[in-house]
């Protein structure tokens, strides 16, 4: 879609204010329509993936406690791209082995998402795996200790996110995502190594 130039957000000025394990937080002065500033406070972020594993007509769909929220959800096998140098291909296979101890052979490009652009620059890509065999199985830390997964129907999984009993965000669009794309019969999906827009070292 063609951008508005019109008027162009120029950043005046930016700092970092705080810098964590994982996440950043930035604080950027903007320059607005009609001649003004704005600070807009933005959480920076590596960047993550995700995958939806099939196997037939079913989904793998893991549970593990996500502190922010105080419980346990159910989500697909994800983790962020912070390993330097590494393709989200690479860190999606790598993914599926740790957290489920699968590896899969057919692999593409589900869906792309901007996780919250509001207030942070999240991007997280969703794969879809399938000809899934098991494997290794890694050794997991903290909340992944307890991770646990179940393959159930697909068709459940869509119930489930239209139910608000599925609430991770990824997880909700791959299943949504996955079940149009097994519909059209996996036509029209992109390649594993497409060019990923928000991310453009891939």
């Amino acid at each position: 879609m063609p951008q508005d130039e019109s008027h162009r957000y120029d950043v005046v000025s930016s700092e970092v204010v705080f810098e964590g394990r994982v996440y950043a937080l930035r604080r950027d002065i903007v320059a607005m329509p009609g001649e003004t500033t704005s600070q807009r406070d933005v959480v920076v972020h590596p960047g993550a993936v995700a995958v939806v594993a099939l196997r037939d007509a079913d989904v793998l769909l893991v549970t593990q406690y996500r502190h922010p929220v105080r419980r346990r959800l159910e989500e697909l096998p994800a983790g962020l791209l912070d390993v330097t140098g590494e393709s989200g291909l690479t860190a999606a296979k790598r993914e599926l082995a740790e957290e489920a101890g699968l590896a899969a052979s057919t692999w593409h490009v589900l869906v792309d998402i901007l996780a919250s652009p509001g207030m942070s620059d999240e991007t997280i890509r969703i794969y879809l795996a399938r000809d899934v065999t098991e494997t290794q199985r890694h050794v997991q830390e903290h909340e992944e200790v307890e991770l646990t997964c179940r393959w159930l129907p697909l068709a459940e999984a869509v119930d489930r996110a239209l139910a608000g009993q599925l609430e991770n965000a990824a997880a909700v669009v791959g299943v949504l995502a996955a079940s149009e794309a097994r519909h059209r019969g996996f036509t029209d999906l992109r390649p594993a190594d497409a060019a990923w827009t928000a991310r453009p070292t891939g």
